[in-house]
């Protein structure tokens, strides 16, 4: 990957929504933004779309939505902490963290790596609590491109 798969401008500190969807819809907005998705409404489709199928929450307040989408120009994640916390369907409560994962689609395995990633360095409370903890964006995008782009 010759981008990084994270920026500041990716990242939301202090994240206000207090839904799935509306978290979605932020923090694809800012996918946008940055140019890494091209149609908003086909790109959370695909979210929406793989959220039926499972639940992206995992344990230790943690959300990862993701989907492969044309929409997509290059893999990438935004990144959100919500003081608040927003249902993803995990059995210990609602995330704090959310990582939205965006992959071109057809392309190669790349949102994988990126997701596993992801789900291995959050297992880790010291990762957790940089990010959750965390008052600068560029902090974050730095650490999400340390530690997650491979």
């Amino acid at each position: 990957m010759s981008v990084p798969v994270t920026t500041p401008e990716m990242v939301i500190i202090g994240a206000e929504a207090k839904t799935k969807d509306e978290i979605i819809r932020t923090l694809a907005e800012r996918l946008v933004a940055a140019g890494r998705v091209t149609d908003i409404e086909t790109y959370i489709a695909a979210v929406h779309k793989r959220e039926e199928s499972m639940a992206t929450g995992i344990q230790g307040g943690i959300g990862i939505p993701h989907a492969r989408s044309a929409a997509v120009t290059a893999p990438s994640v935004a990144v959100a902490v919500s003081h608040d916390g927003v249902p993803f369907g995990a059995p210990d409560g609602p995330a704090h963290l959310i990582f939205l994962i965006a992959a071109p689609d057809g392309a190669d395995d790349s949102h994988l790596q990126i997701l596993a990633a992801i789900a291995r360095r959050v297992m880790r409370d010291e990762f957790r609590d940089a990010l959750r903890n965390a008052t600068d964006p560029a902090f974050i995008a730095d650490t999400m491109t340390k530690e997650v782009q491979q």
